[in-house]
């Protein structure tokens, strides 16, 4: 079935244990992402993630992981991406059989009317489908306040609309920016807190990024000897080191979504050149360099290393330079291996 834009928040936080198939697809990649992220914590579900091309070659073996009961109990959802009608079959495997242990979620691109996997997921009552288009205006306001409830922060209107405009109205980055300021103020649903400007003036995307973003380039593109020298040239304080990592998963954030596709079929200069406009042509090359040597699976990787690297930064008293540098050194060699 269609999702209803209406309650899709509520769909997503208190999932229908009768749903089996979530189907995310749209122009925004990011937002697709972001809303199966948000679907896996209110599912308290653990991510298994399968390849599409595994599901292609034995379509049954969706059906089988989705019925599979974990050894330890724990609840499991079963990721796949990128998505699209190639996995069809495997789709309609899983919807035919009498019951699973864990739902699949299914993220792809831009999806025709047309579309086999499209077709079976809004026809099912066992299946739910949603699209992702770029956000816009008082649409991106309500989407951020929603996000923010959900990790027990309030904010008002122009709050919302600098948060959007700070990352670009990327749903990815907009809900890891609230996932920040939530453990900087320590919200939770049982504690909800304020997000005014101060706080984003200290800590948000858009507080003199440009500086930083160079570091965690550095890093990626496995120029050591560079980065060595730039992190001896720099304080990382504790008003340093938050910042850079918010940098370095911002162009992780970016990029995933663009490896994606490539490994989907693309061709990397077609993929750099449907950015457009929002890709300043001075990192035009270094965008290329680091899509052609990080894999989709590296960099989904490296983002969960960023993120216990933050909270390990965000929870310790003392600054956490140290810690910081020895982790963009130790991905820059991991480049170069």
């Amino acid at each position: 079935m269609k999702a209803n834009k209406a309650t899709l928040g509520r769909t997503l936080d208190d999932p229908d244990p009768g749903v089996r198939l979530y189907l995310f697809y749209g122009q925004d990649d990011s937002g697709s992402r972001a809303l199966a992220e948000r679907l896996l914590a209110g599912l308290k579900a653990e991510k298994t993630a399968i390849a599409g091309s595994a599901l292609k070659n034995d379509p049954g073996l969706l059906a089988g992981e989705a019925g599979a009961i974990s050894l330890f109990g724990e609840r499991r959802a079963i990721w796949i991406e990128p998505a699209g009608d190639e996995l069809t079959v495997a789709a309609e495997a899983l919807l035919d059989v009498p019951a699973v242990e864990n739902p699949a979620i299914m993220v792809a691109g831009a999806l025709r009317k047309s579309s086999s996997l499209l077709k079976l997921a809004e026809a099912g009552t066992a299946a739910i489908a949603h699209p992702s288009y770029p956000l816009e205006g008082r649409e991106a306001e309500r989407l951020v306040i929603d996000l923010a409830r959900s990790e027990g922060l309030r904010m008002a209107g122009d709050v919302a609309t600098r948060v959007a405009a700070a990352a670009n109205n990327n749903q990815a980055i907009v809900a890891s920016e609230l996932r920040k300021f939530a453990l900087f103020l320590g919200a939770g649903a049982d504690a909800p807190r304020e997000l005014d400007h101060e706080v984003i003036d200290r800590l948000g995307a858009d507080s003199g990024e440009g500086d930083w973003m160079r570091l965690g380039d550095l890093a990626l593109d496995g120029r050591l000897k560079d980065l060595v020298e730039q992190l001896q040239c720099v304080s990382l304080g504790a008003a340093e080191t938050v910042p850079i990592v918010r940098s370095l998963q911002r162009r992780v954030l970016q990029l995933a979504p663009l490896r994606a596709r490539i490994e989907h079929g693309e061709r990397l200069d077609d993929v750099v050149a449907s950015m457009g406009k929002s890709l300043f042509w001075k990192d035009k090359p270094i965008i290329q360099r680091l899509l052609s040597q990080w894999s989709a699976a590296r960099l989904a990787q490296l983002g969960e290393r960023i993120s216990r690297l933050e909270r390990q930064l965000m929870l310790t008293p003392v600054p956490g330079g140290t810690a910081l540098g020895e982790e963009l050194i130790a991905i820059a060699r991991a480049v170069r291996r």
